[in-house]
């Protein structure tokens, strides 16, 4: 299997050993098939794209097809030590909806999504005047897959909003690296954000 995406190593290390985990809008398999052989973790993928199912069997996950905006009705409170969303919730039809649902199911979560308040996207948009791309938002205006562009400070309002309690958070460039100036003004310097939250009544 090829090695894990630069980010997804990060959600790895805050996934303690023999934990349960459910992983939404989990592609192919490759960070539940990852937490299996080096976490001991146990736990479900929920995929859409036939490619990513076929994919995530391929790899031995037992994946279920599901549509996120549809919920995760199918599971009981506190199933999961960690849900995880990766790179997917800026394309849902209601975050905040499914932020509740992954602390309804899980004893917390982790979220990671491209920081649309990224510096050189708002150079480009400001300059050039067209939609922006970048290496973690890298589709055309017309084929992207995201429907709510999302920043470091909206997401951090939301969890206030909704009652959710960050319990860390990582912010760094698309290939891993933590840019000085992100540790002082995140929205503006951090391409990608990560976070770990939870329910602020835990």
């Amino acid at each position: 299997m090829n090695p894990l995406r630069a980010d997804l190593q990060i959600v790895a290390d805050w996934v303690d050993s023999g934990e349960r985990v459910l992983d939404l809008g989990c592609g192919d398999g490759r960070l539940l098939r990852y937490l299996f052989d080096s976490r001991n973790a146990t736990g479900y993928g929920l995929e859409i794209d036939p490619e990513g199912i076929t994919q995530s069997l391929a790899n031995g996950i037992n994946v279920i097809e599901s549509d996120l905006d549809e919920g995760l009705a199918d599971f009981e409170d506190d199933a999961f030590d960690q849900v995880i969303l990766t790179q997917t919730l800026q394309a849902v039809q209601r975050p905040d909806q499914l932020l509740r649902e992954m602390l309804r199911v899980g004893r917390t979560g982790i979220v990671t999504f491209p920081n649309f308040a990224y510096y050189k996207l708002r150079y480009h948009l400001a300059v050039r005047g067209r939609m922006p791309m970048s290496d973690a938002l890298s589709y055309a205006w017309y084929e992207t897959p995201n429907i709510h562009f999302c920043t470091i400070d909206d997401f951090e309002a939301l969890c206030e909003e909704l009652g959710i309690h960050i319990l860390e958070r990582r912010v760094v460039s698309h290939d891993l690296k933590e840019p000085l100036l992100a540790r002082f003004l995140p929205n503006l310097f951090g391409e990608v954000a990560l976070y770990r939250i939870c329910r602020a009544d835990r």
